[in-house]
């Protein structure tokens, strides 16, 4: 499949980032100096954990430079899910963004997020560990506690920022066109647009909201300095009780 950048932007993506006083760059602005290429990429439903539970539904990743810094954003939880939505976080899932440097086969930093139980006024404590070199590749591992804080509020310390919690869905698609270019994918012809007019396009995803984690990394730190090759992605662990006997 071929992956190409994209970044999307509205009000609710707005909202989150102006709690940490950041802004999106257009995608043409966008310092990317790779090219295209063949790439495997997991779709939103793909564990049955993920179907089945709306706080493991990962709907979008986005990473982009901010203000001398990098910025990391996971939005989960949309209401697409139906009557898998619960309110907030998983309490007993880790939300991971995976960073790979320099083209490695594996991620050499990984930020975990972790969300308590809500209390009576729906907010939950969270917390973002750092892990580093092999560990963070290790679901066992526990690494450094990076900063404490609560839904709704921005947190910072250690040179990272972070804010969660719900907004309006910030990506925007017109499932028609989508529609228009799995059908030529599927039958191996050229998209044809001609009965597709643009000033018609509408956004599929309008009305829709979702939990969104915002992370901001300072280019302090000794690996995501300006110019960094980094490699990006993210997942959502939800932590299973071991069975005695």
């Amino acid at each position: 499949m071929k992956m190409t950048r994209r970044v999307a932007m509205k009000a609710g993506l707005g909202a989150a980032l102006s709690a940490l006083s950041l802004s999106a760059l257009r995608a043409d602005e966008l310092p990317y100096h790779g090219k295209e290429g063949n790439v495997l990429m997991s779709h939103h439903l793909d564990t049955p954990l993920a179907a089945q539970n709306g706080q493991l539904y990962i709907d979008d990743l986005y990473v982009f430079s901010g203000d001398d810094s990098t910025v990391f954003i996971m939005d989960v939880n949309s209401n697409i899910t139906g009557v898998h939505v619960k309110p907030g976080f998983h309490h007993e899932t880790r939300y991971e963004f995976k960073v790979h440097f320099d083209g490695a086969d594996f991620e050499t930093l990984t930020y975990r997020v972790s969300f308590g139980e809500a209390g009576p006024d729906g907010r939950q404590a969270m917390k973002l560990h750092a892990l580093t070199g092999r560990e963070a590749r290790e679901d066992s591992a526990a690494g450094e506690l990076v900063l404490e804080g609560r839904t709704g509020e921005p947190a910072s310390a250690g040179g990272a920022r972070l804010w969660a919690g719900r907004i309006a869905d910030p990506f925007y698609i017109d499932l028609s066109l989508l529609a228009k270019v799995n059908g030529a994918v599927k039958n191996g012809t050229a998209v044809d647009l001609s009965g597709w007019r643009p000033e018609d396009a509408k956004n599929s995803f309008a009305g829709t909201m979702v939990e969104s984690i915002v992370l901001e990394v300072s280019h302090q730190h000794p690996q995501l300095r300006p110019g960094a090759r980094i490699g990006v992605w993210c997942a959502t662990k939800r932590l299973l009780a071991e069975r005695s006997g």
